[in-house]
């Protein structure tokens, strides 16, 4: 195959788009895109200034998604006055797992000359994530504990901070799941919510109300295995390990889905969320007026909740009160 801008071989065929391109060709087209979600999104503020910079969180795993985003911001703004990238990972405490992501971190981050930070489950909440999957004290998947521990911890650090926004890896077959998870469970108003937390542009909407530092998505248009070819191409430090907890069984099956509508339809995805963006848009204007936020703070950390207790500390009680129990 020949690419389609240069007659060089070509790397790779995009279906959905019929396109053929080199590798050259085929990076920029990814750098491209990100910028242009940049742009419609709205990212950086009119209000950022070199005397007052925004302040941006990565959520940096070591995985190939947050390390091509960290490398593309990077490259966008390094010598951009108005910004200041800094990247945080999470030390779950699981074995032979994120030691070795972390390791690619640090070299990335090390590099690019990153402000990077490390925070560990073991100090914020007095467990480990290895702990949690053998006790499993509420019979839940490790990715629900997680999920939960790993929310709490990048929204904590990045208000403490002080950052003005946090961004993850999140890619265009992640939030087509998403997507697809919100509309089949019906819950309208967690589509709305989705919207204004991480989804339209941060001119559409509304945040001075959140509580939480506003999330963004910049990879959300490129597939995963370009993300995975872009971080080949480019020689990036990426750790290709499944976590061996990984158990969302659920996800999984949207997951298998989708991959087989794309197969048989190129595009797929991306008519998915081109009209799940606008249902979304639609749904958080007319729910944003609705009392249905969080109404208080945990009497434990302070953070959020409609309860009493918030479900990260509901979670952590939990899990501790089980390895009190069997003596770990």
């Amino acid at each position: 195959m020949e690419c389609d801008k240069c007659g060089d071989e070509a790397v790779m065929h995009a279906a959905y788009s019929g396109l053929h391109l080199c590798d050259e060709h085929f990076c920029r087209s990814v750098d491209s895109r990100v910028r242009k979600r940049i742009r419609e999104d709205a990212l950086l503020s009119e209000d950022a200034t070199p005397d007052e910079p925004e302040t941006w969180l990565i959520g940096l795993s070591g995985g190939k998604d947050s390390v091509v985003l960290t490398h593309i911001l990077d490259d966008i703004f390094a010598k951009d006055p108005r910004v200041e990238l800094v990247a945080l990972t999470i030390h779950e405490g699981i074995e032979g797992y994120r030691d070795a992501s972390l390791d690619a971190c640090l070299e990335l981050t090390d590099d690019l000359s990153i402000e990077h930070e490390v925070v560990a489950y073991a100090d914020e909440y007095g467990l480990e994530m290895d702990d949690v999957a053998d006790e499993d004290p509420l019979d839940m998947a490790p990715c629900a504990y997680c999920g939960v521990f790993r929310r709490d911890a990048l929204s904590q650090y990045a208000e403490e901070y002080g950052a003005d926004k946090l961004l993850t890896g999140h890619n265009l077959d992640d939030e087509a799941q998403t997507a697809m998870m919100n509309l089949l469970s019906g819950d309208i108003q967690q589509v709305a919510k989705h919207f204004d937390a991480s989804l339209g542009s941060f001119e559409d909407r509304e945040i001075d109300d959140d509580p939480f530092v506003p999330r963004a998505k910049p990879l959300r248009d490129i597939p995963e295995k370009e993300v995975a070819l872009y971080a080949h191409l480019k020689g990036l430090p990426t750790h290709m390990a499944e976590c061996p907890h990984a158990s969302e069984a659920y996800r999984g099956e949207i997951q298998q889905h989708i991959h087989d509508l794309e197969d048989d339809h190129p595009g797929t995805r991306h008519s998915i969320m081109s009209g799940y963006e606008e249902l979304a848009k639609l749904a958080a204007e007319a729910y944003r007026n609705s009392d249905d936020g969080p109404r208080g703070d945990c009497d434990r950390c302070g953070a959020p909740t409609n309860n009493d207790v918030c479900r990260k500390c509901e979670l952590v009680d939990a899990v501790g009160g089980e390895l009190a129990e069997t003596g770990d």
